[in-house]
C-alpha cells in the first residue's frame, strides 16, 4: 500500500478493537490489504488516536503554524498570574505539532516549522530538539527514542482551575483550535490544582522533566523517612586504647569505663517517621560487625561540630599519571582504603593508613590453624605478603562505579560489559557476577546495612539484589531513559534513582513501587546523598545545579545556584548533617550551609520563591584544586573531609 495508507490502517485496528468484524472485513477488501499487513496492526494507542483525529489537517500545513502562533500570543497577553503556568503548553503542543507535520510527509513546512520556533523554546530543551530534529521523514519516527518517547506518554501539565478555565475559553473561540485540542486530548494531561496561579519561580522549580511535571497524585504515598533503632551492642569489650589508657592512671580507671559505657546506654527516641525494624528483613550482625558498629560510635563521640564559624578540614588524594583513564572512585566507611576504577577495566585498592593491605593464606596453610582462637581472622592473612595496593580484573569495558560494604570485607563494581561483580577484600578476587542488566551499568550502591545492593543503568532500569542471590529481587520500571546514579536511603528501606530524563525518583524496596517522582533538574542528576537524617535529598546535575528535595512531600526544598561551571559528580553530608559538600568536574569544592536551607523551610510561608531569593547565603566556601576533576568525596566519622581527583596536567 501506498504512504497515505496510514489513515485507513488506522481505522482497521479501530474496527478490530471493537470487534466490528463485517465493517472491517468490507473494508479490508476494498482496500486490497494482504495478511501480512493485516496481522502487523500495532499502532500506539496515542498515534491511534492522534491519526483519527488530526487527519482532516492533512491538507493544510499553515494550520500548525498559524495555530501556534496564535497559541503563543495567547500565553503572551495573559495575565502573570496565568501566565506562567499556561506557558508550560507551548513545548508539547510544538513538539507534537512537528511529529505530526512529519507523520503526513509535510517535510519541508516541518522543517522550517522547527527552525522559526525551535529556538523559542527553553534552553533546557534544546539538546531534545536536536535529536528530534533528527526526524526528517515519517519512517524515521519508529527508530527515533525521543519521537517513540512522546508518541507513547503523555506530557504532564499543572495549571490552577483559574488558568484552566482561560484556556477553555479560548479553544472555544478560536478557529485553530481544532489543531491544538486535538493534541492536548491526545498528549497532554492536565492536573488541575485549586488555589491562585503559581508564580514564576515556583513554576520554573518544578520544570524541565523531559514529560513535563509530576502530578500531584505521584507524591500521596507515605514515606516511612526516619532512621531505624540502631541494634544493641553494649557486649562490647572495651577498646584497647581505653585499657593502656586505665592502667597508665589506675586512679581513675571506673570513670573513664563509665564515660565509654554511656555511648552504648543512650537509647534513641522512637521516631513516628521511621518505619518498623522488621518492614525489611535485614542481617543479623556479626560479632566483628558489632566490633566495627563500637568502633564507629567511639569515634562519632569525638566528632567535631561543623558550622558556618567552624568548617571542615579538607585532605585532597590526587590520583597522578591516570589522565583521562580514572572513571570512578570510593572510600569505604572508616576511611581506611581507597579504590578507584579505571576504563582499562581494572580496579585499584589502596590503602590509606600505614597497615597494609594482606592476603589469605594458600588453603593447605588455612588447616592449620586454630577455628577456636579469638583471633582466627588476624591468622587467616598471610604476614609476608603485605602491599599498599592491589588491582582487581575481570571487568571486559570501562569500571564506570566501585563502591565499599559497610565493613569493609567485599567491594561491589559495575561495567559498560553489563555486569556487576562482588569481590572479596580478603582473598582478593571475584566472588560473583551479576547478570541482569543487557546494557552498560552505571551505578551501584551498597545498603547501609549490608547484604542489599543497588544498580541502575543504561536499560532505563534501577535493581535490588541481595547478595545472596543471582537475580534481581526487584527491578524498578518507570524512567524514560538512562538511570545515571543511584542511593540507598539511610533506613534501607528505599532507594533514590536519578535519569536522563531529568527526574529524580524514589522506590519502595518492599513493594517495588514507585513513591516519590520529583521535577525540577534541567539537566540530567549525577550524583544524590540523602542527609544523615533521612528527611532530605540532595541531588547535582550536569548544568552545575544541585537541588534539596524534601522526601516527606516530593518538593524542592531549595535549588541551589549553579557555582559550578561543570557537572556536578559528587556529593556528601557531613556526619552531624549541618553541611553540604558538592564536588564537580569544574575541579572546585564547594561547601553549603545546610543548616540555613532546612531552617529555611521549616516555616509555613517558605516556597520556591523566598528560597530563591536567599540561596546565595547558602555557599560557605569554595576550594579549587590543581585541575583535579572531583570522583569523590567523603566525611570521616569525626568529620575530616576527604575528597579524591585525577590530575589531568596543566590547562
Amino acid at each position: 500500500m501506498g504512504d497515505k495508507s496510514t489513515p485507513l490502517l488506522a481505522v482497521l485496528q479501530l474496527l478490530r478493537k471493537y470487534d466490528l468484524k463485517g465493517t472491517e472485513e468490507i473494508l479490508r477488501k476494498e482496500a486490497n490489504l494482504g495478511d501480512a499487513e493485516y496481522e502487523n496492526l500495532d499502532l500506539p494507542e496515542v498515534e491511534l488516536a492522534s491519526i483519527l483525529t488530526a487527519h482532516h489537517t492533512e491538507s493544510d500545513p499553515y494550520s500548525y503554524e498559524f495555530a501556534y502562533e496564535s497559541l503563543k500570543k495567547f500565553v503572551e497577553n495573559s495575565l502573570d498570574i496565568y501566565k506562567y503556568e499556561l506557558s508550560t503548553f507551548l513545548y508539547p503542543v510544538f513538539v507534537h505539532m512537528y511529529l505530526i507535520l512529519i507523520l503526513y510527509d509535510h517535510n519541508e513546512h516541518a522543517s522550517k516549522f522547527l527552525e522559526k520556533f525551535g529556538p523559542e523554546q527553553e534552553d533546557y530543551y534544546q539538546d531534545d530538539l536536536k535529536r528530534l530534529a533528527m526526524v526528517e521523514n515519517k519512517e524515521q519516527i519508529k527508530g527515533n527514542e525521543l519521537a517513540e518517547i512522546y508518541n507513547s506518554n503523555k506530557f504532564q501539565v499543572q495549571l490552577s482551575r483559574d488558568a484552566s478555565t482561560q484556556l477553555k475559553r479560548y479553544l472555544h473561540e478560536q478557529k485553530s483550535s481544532p489543531v491544538i485540542i486535538n493534541i492536548i486530548n491526545n498528549h497532554i494531561q492536565i492536573d488541575i490544582h485549586d488555589g491562585p496561579g503559581r508564580t514564576q519561580a515556583q513554576v520554573k522549580a518544578t520544570i524541565g522533566g523531559l514529560l513535563g511535571e509530576a502530578s500531584r497524585n505521584d507524591n500521596r504515598a507515605k514515606v516511612y523517612y526516619g532512621l531505624l533503632k540502631e541494634p544493641d551492642i553494649q557486649v562490647l569489650p572495651p577498646p584497647v586504647e581505653d585499657e593502656e589508657e586505665a592502667e597508665e592512671t589506675p586512679d581513675k580507671p571506673k570513670k573513664k569505663k563509665a564515660k565509654k559505657d554511656n555511648i552504648f546506654m543512650k537509647k534513641p527516641k522512637s521516631d513516628p517517621n521511621a518505619p518498623p525494624n522488621d518492614r525489611i528483613p535485614l542481617p543479623e550482625l556479626k560479632e566483628t560487625d558489632k566490633i566495627e558498629k563500637g568502633k564507629a560510635l567511639r569515634e562519632a563521640s569525638k566528632r567535631v561540630q561543623l558550622g558556618p564559624d567552624s568548617l571542615p578540614s579538607i585532605c585532597f588524594y590526587t590520583l597522578l599519571n591516570s589522565g583521562q583513564t580514572a572513571i570512578c572512585a570510593d572510600i569505604c566507611d572508616d576511611s581506611t582504603l581507597l579504590a578507584v576504577g579505571f576504563n582499562n577495566s581494572s580496579i585499584k585498592v589502596w590503602t590509606l593508613t600505614t597497615n597494609r593491605l594482606r592476603g589469605m593464606k594458600s588453603a593447605e596453610k588455612l588447616q592449620d590453624i586454630d577455628r577456636e582462637a579469638g583471633d582466627v581472622l588476624v591468622r587467616m592473612m598471610e604476614e609476608k605478603d603485605r602491599d599498599t595496593c592491589r588491582t582487581l580484573f575481570g571487568h571486559s569495558g570501562p569500571v564506570y562505579k566501585v563502591a565499599f560494604d559497610p565493613f569493609k570485607t567485599m567491594l561491589l563494581s559495575c561495567s559498560e560489559d553489563s555486569t556487576i561483580r562482588l569481590w572479596s577484600l580478603q582473598c582478593w578476587t571475584c566472588l560473583v557476577v551479576y547478570r541482569g542488566h543487557v546494557w552498560p551499568v552505571w551505578d551501584v550502591r551498597w545498603s547501609p546495612y549490608g547484604h542489599y545492593f543497588a544498580s541502575g543503568g543504561h536499560d532505563r532500569t534501577a535493581r535490588l539484589w541481595a547478595t545472596d542471590h543471582h537475580q534481581p529481587l526487584r527491578i524498578f520500571a518507570g524512567h524514560h531513559s538512562d538511570v545515571d546514579c543511584i542511593q540507598f536511603h539511610p533506613n534501607s528501606n528505599y532507594i533514590a534513582t536519578g535519569s536522563s530524563d531529568r527526574t529524580v525518583r524514589v522506590w519502595d524496596c518492599l513493594t517495588g513501587s514507585q513513591v516519590r517522582i520529583m521535577t525540577g533538574h534541567k539537566s540530567t542528576p549525577f550524583t544524590l546523598a540523602f542527609s544523615t537524617c533521612g528527611r532530605w535529598l540532595a541531588s547535582g546535575a550536569g548544568n552545575g545545579e544541585t537541588i534539596v528535595w524534601d522526601i516527606s512531600t516530593g518538593l524542592p526544598t531549595a535549588t541551589l545556584p549553579p557555582m559550578h561551571v561543570a557537572p556536578v559528580h559528587a556529593l556528601a553530608f557531613s556526619r552531624d548533617g549541618t553541611i553540604l559538600c558538592s564536588g564537580s568536574l569544574d575541579s572546585t569544592i564547594k561547601l553549603w550551609d545546610f543548616s540555613l536551607i532546612t531552617d529555611e523551610s521549616t516555616t509555613e510561608e517558605a516556597g520556591a520563591n523566598n528560597i530563591t531569593q536567599k540561596e546565595e547565603k547558602f555557599l560557605l566556601r569554595s576550594f579549587a584544586t590543581k585541575n583535579s576533576p572531583i570522583k569523590n568525596l567523603h566525611f570521616t566519622r569525626r568529620n575530616l573531609l576527604l575528597a579524591v581527583g585525577s590530575y589531568e596536567g596543566s590547562s
